[in-house]
């Protein structure tokens, strides 16, 4: 699971604007101008079907700064990134 959701600084996050893309989903924030300090990403990539699955989540960050529900404030309603 990305760390992102639970980040105070994840509505102005490059880093997770960028996952956000890689991910094909809309962005909490269509302007980022926070640079985070040494984030680290996984990528799992796997198989379905005929195809490639990659899924990004950001998994460390030197910058992350907990703010519990904080994607879910943004998003309200919506189910949360896992």
């Amino acid at each position: 699971m990305c760390i992102c959701v639970n980040c105070h600084y994840v509505d102005r996050c490059v880093t997770y604007h960028a996952v956000e893309t890689q991910h094909q989903e809309g962005h909490v924030s269509d302007n980022p101008t926070f640079e985070p300090v040494e984030p680290s990403i996984n990528v799992n990539i796997r198989t379905v079907d005929d195809g490639i699955e990659m899924e990004w989540d950001v998994v460390g960050c030197n910058s992350f700064k907990e703010e519990a529900g904080k994607w879910a404030k943004l998003r309200p309603g919506e189910p949360v990134p896992t």
